[in-house]
């Protein structure tokens, strides 16, 4: 598949829709002096290209009362139990995150949580899954840096 091109004004139009994706078409397009339907088709471009792969939405967890975050690295007895075991992971609703690793882990995970009585219910959940020898847990007592623009723009740079 070929390489999709994209120009200065995809580069904008991207920007502006990872800092809001609400933005309204008809603003950016003001902002960039081009108009609303230029836009449109550039973002259905992208979106069909795969490089625009839905939207999403950006909770603040302190507010819904989730405040709480933690990294549990899970050991497994046999690493042929990665699925079964990411299944079951995968019905833990307060585990947000979950990768397959390579290192010192076979899964590693992020979850949220009320506080650190609901966090070790949560871990205690995943230590309780079938082919899961041991977990390590690191709790997190900051989220210091959480920017996509960055990589985004890094990413144009070399484009």
């Amino acid at each position: 598949m070929a390489k999709f091109k994209l120009d200065d004004t995809d580069h904008q139009i991207l920007d502006m829709l990872i800092e809001n994706t609400r933005t309204p078409f008809t603003d950016i397009a003001k902002k960039l002096l081009i108009s609303a339907g230029t836009v449109h088709v550039r973002v259905k471009k992208m979106e069909e290209a795969g490089i625009i792969i839905g939207s999403s939405l950006t909770l603040d967890y302190k507010k819904l009362g989730y405040a709480f975050i933690a990294y549990v690295g899970v050991f497994l007895k046999n690493t042929s139990q990665t699925k079964f075991v990411l299944e079951r992971i995968n019905e833990i609703p307060f585990v947000t995150v979950a990768h397959v690793t390579t290192g010192k882990f076979n899964v590693f995970c992020k979850i949220r949580a009320k506080n650190t009585q609901h966090a070790k219910e949560i871990i205690f959940q995943l230590d309780d899954i079938e082919g899961v020898y041991r977990t390590e847990t690191m709790i997190s007592l900051e989220e210091s840096i959480n920017d996509k623009k960055r990589l985004m723009h890094s990413i144009f740079k070399d484009m």
